[in-house]
C-alpha cells in the first residue's frame, strides 16, 4: 500500500469511496438522510474544490484507492490546521490504513507549522481520532449541531 498526493483523476473514485463508506460505518451513529446530504456535498466536483486549497492524499492499494484524507489551514490562519475527509473503505478498516493517513497528515508542512490542529469528527470516527492523540476542544465531549464532534491536537513548535 501507497499513500501518495490526490490527483485529477482521483475524484470520482475517492467520492465512491466516501459514499460507501459512509452509508455502511456510519449508518449506525447517522439517519440516511444526513448522510445522504453529506454525499450530495462529496461529489467529484466537490472533491476536486477541496484539492485545490487542501493537500489532499489518498492510500492506494494494488491500484485501488482505499483510504483519503486531507489536511488544510484552519480558516486561513498560519498557526492552526484542520484533517477532513479522512476515510477507509469498511472492508479495509483495522489494517493500519487509517493511522498511516494520519502519520502522512501529521508530516504535511499544514501539520508540521500548526499549534494546533483540528479534526471536525463524526461520531463514528472519534474513538480512532483519540486513539490517534486528538482530545476534545475544550472538553466537549457531545455533537455539535452539525453532528460532529471537534478533537484538537495541541503541538509545540
Amino acid at each position: 500500500m501507497i499513500i501518495r498526493r490526490f490527483e485529477e483523476k482521483d475524484a470520482q473514485a475517492v467520492s465512491d469511496l466516501i459514499a460507501h463508506t459512509l452509508r455502511a460505518a456510519n449508518s449506525r451513529d447517522y439517519s440516511m438522510e444526513y448522510l445522504e446530504n453529506d454525499i450530495a456535498h462529496l461529489q467529484p466536483a466537490d472533491i476536486l474544490g477541496r484539492a485545490g486549497w487542501q493537500h489532499f492524499y489518498v492510500a492506494e492499494e494494488s491500484s485501488r484507492i482505499v483510504g483519503c484524507g486531507a489536511i488544510g489551514s484552519y480558516w486561513g490562519k498560519t498557526d492552526e490546521s484542520s484533517l477532513f475527509t479522512i476515510f477507509v473503505l469498511p472492508e479495509c478498516q483495522g489494517q493500519g490504513i487509517g493511522r498511516k493517513i494520519i502519520k502522512t497528515l501529521e508530516q504535511d508542512e499544514y501539520f508540521l507549522r500548526a499549534r494546533r490542529v483540528e479534526i471536525p469528527a463524526s461520531i463514528t470516527g472519534t474513538p480512532f481520532y483519540l486513539k490517534m492523540g486528538y482530545t476534545y476542544k475544550n472538553g466537549v465531549t457531545q455533537p455539535d449541531e452539525e453532528g460532529l464532534l471537534r478533537l484538537e491536537k495541541r503541538r509545540e513548535i
